[in-house]
Parts: structure tokens; sequence; C-alpha cells
């Protein structure tokens, strides 16, 4: 992760600050817009871990089968991430 979760509250809220000063948006609720904001970039950066969970679980599904062909869990760790991260069109860093 890049961004610190504890960072995430206080730049959702400079945001929404710095846009109501530009006169870019109007609002009469800013705390509201700020909280918004903070959930929806809080979703964003757990992308990542939710999917590592998930490659995780898959795997361990099909532990047995790995290792009666004598496949690399790391290699398999790689290939089921990036293939659903494609399926997902998700970008990682």
């Amino acid at each position: 992760m890049l961004i610190a979760r504890d960072y995430v509250g206080y730049m959702a809220t400079e945001v929404v600050k710095r846009l109501v000063e530009g006169k870019l948006i109007e609002t009469k609720a800013a705390d509201a817009v700020a909280q918004r904001l903070r959930q929806r970039m809080m979703e964003e950066i757990t992308v990542e871990d939710r999917l590592n969970e998930e490659v995780r679980q898959i795997l361990t599904e099909h532990q047995d089968e790995m290792r009666r062909t004598s496949v690399s869990y790391q290699e398999m760790y790689k290939k089921v991430k990036a293939q659903l991260a494609r399926d997902r069109k998700l970008v990682l860093r």
C-alpha cells in the first residue's frame, strides 16, 4: 500500500476543502462529501488487499493439485493474481 490508511481521512477533507475554496464545487454539507470521498478512497486502496486474499483462497482450494503437479506456489500466485486483475480490469502498482 502506497498511502497510509490514516492519511486518507486528511486527504479527503483537504480535497473537498480546496474544491469548495476554488469554487469548483458547491455544497452545504462539506463534511458529508468528505466522508463519502474518504470511504471511496479507502475502497480503492484496499482493492489489491482484497485481491491478494482472494488469490490465497483460490490457491488454498487447489493446494493438493498443485502439490501433485509440483507447481510453485509463488509462480501460481503471480499468475492467478495477474489473471484476476486482467479479468477485472484492475491497474495494480
